[in-house]
């Protein structure tokens, strides 16, 4: 059961939050909030990994919880769902920029569209909680959805996917937002051009009118017949890169002549697929031009955001092949990895790696004793944060939520161990048993 903190006071929209949350079972707990002391206490204790928070409540502090989430977003990553009334919307967007968002609704859009909402969450979970020992375990990671022609699915699953590449060091900040605009344009396309079947001078003629696209495909989805059609969404996510596929239900287009397409005037529309041929890698159609395909090059060892306690700590940088410890060593540092990878060396063999994913380095020698238990050795050039035990335990006395952070690193890490210990133990046992002669195998 996952808890979810619900800013608002409202009565009539949390008790449909309760309600729908309720139809999954123990999958989502929701916990109700109104005052800001109180939000900031549980996001630091609990460190939920999704939040509602309803902006046009007045009693609630939502931009004031916003700016401390801003102030240390490494250790508050998770997502976000704003809600708000039609007259705040100008001033909610401006409040969520560049933060971890899941969805930004209006309220009417919220109570239609939670069940929806929660469904893809529920479907899709491995890449929403994504700081959890899966994202050790598992090296690939892979979904599907079928997607109706419903403006909330392209958002949710837009945002779903580039902020698991951000929060995972995947990517970094200007390729997130351009894997966004290129998901975003290539899934509308798919609905509005395919399912829909909205040509360029409608569309156009639209725009001029009305200014919101959206309203369009939901007044093309009031013929049944439309309103049927699907949009296939996969993804395949490996440490080295991501690949993507969408596919419609419509008569495809001619997408070799789109592309070699020379027309540079921008106009209301008509630009989107060439901007995401220009944002991600091997863009592809099928034959019919009803499926796209394409893939994301991921970066390697580098964080995106440092902790907040350890901003003002001092940064070392190691080259190719330089000590970071050595095996026996005293020592009373922890070293928190920025950018890099690490080789392990224990009794003379290489026994593991470390990169930004693994966050700390020689925090159980840290915590154990002042003698490092391994060599480590920088593999290319590596940057490390290093701090004292002193310096950290003040730090954990000014903010403690960051130790019940650690002691969460920790308990992960040991699961991960178990799970390795538990895989070996398998595979040993089904070695073991080929090799022992069959009980009843004749005597020679």
């Amino acid at each position: 059961m996952r808890k979810i903190p619900v800013v608002s006071s409202d009565e009539k929209l949390n008790e449909v939050i309760r309600l729908e949350c309720a139809r999954f079972g123990n999958e989502f707990a929701p916990v109700f909030f109104s005052e800001r002391d109180n939000v900031i206490e549980f996001l630091k204790y609990e460190l939920p990994e999704m939040k509602i928070f309803y902006f046009s409540d007045h009693r609630a502090d939502c931009r004031g919880i916003i700016k401390e989430i801003r102030e240390d977003p490494w250790l508050h990553y998770g997502g976000i769902i704003a809600i708000h009334d039609d007259q705040d919307e100008k001033d909610v967007l401006e409040a969520m920029r560049d933060a971890n968002i899941i969805a930004v609704l209006r309220t009417r859009e919220f109570m239609a569209g939670l069940p929806r909402l929660l469904k893809i969450i529920r479907q899709n979970k491995q890449i929403l909680f994504q700081r959890g020992i899966q994202q050790h375990l598992l090296k690939t990671i892979s979904g599907a959805f079928v997607m109706d022609n419903d403006p909330l699915d392209i958002t949710t699953y837009t945002n779903l996917v580039t902020n698991y590449l951000y929060n995972a060091n995947l990517i970094g900040r200007d390729d997130k937002e351009k894997l966004h605009v290129a998901l975003l344009e290539l899934l509308i396309n798919a609905i509005e051009h395919g399912n829909c079947r909205i040509d360029y001078d409608e569309k156009t003629a639209w725009l001029e009118r009305n200014g919101d696209i959206m309203e369009l495909i939901r007044e093309k989805n009031r013929d049944p017949t439309i309103r049927a059609r699907k949009v296939y969404f996969s993804y395949t996510i490996t440490p080295d890169r991501s690949r993507y596929e969408i596919r419609d239900e419509g008569e495809g287009f001619d997408w070799r002549a789109r592309l070699a397409s020379r027309a540079d005037e921008p106009g209301l529309h008509g630009m989107g697929m060439k901007m995401a041929n220009l944002y991600v890698k091997n863009l592809s159609y099928n034959d019919k031009g009803n499926a796209v395909s394409f893939e994301v090059e991921h970066r390697r060892g580098e964080s995106n955001t440092i902790p907040k306690i350890f901003e003002l700590a001092h940064e070392e940088r190691f080259a190719d092949g330089e000590f970071v410890c050595r095996e026996g060593e005293e020592s009373d540092y922890l070293y928190y990895i920025v950018s890099g990878t690490l080789y392990v060396y224990s009794k003379g063999k290489l026994v593991s790696s470390l990169t930004p994913d693994d966050m700390f380095m020689g925090e159980m020698s840290f915590l154990l004793s002042n003698r490092r238990s391994a060599t480590v050795v920088a593999k290319g050039s590596a940057v490390l944060i290093k701090i004292s035990k002193q310096d950290f335990v003040n730090l954990i006395k000014e903010n403690p939520h960051y130790g019940i952070f650690l002691a969460r690193l920790l308990a992960q890490r040991l699961a991960r161990l178990n799970a390795r210990t538990a895989r070996l133990n398998t595979e040993y046992l089904k070695l073991k048993a080929m090799c022992e002669p069959d009980d009843g195998a004749n005597p020679q």
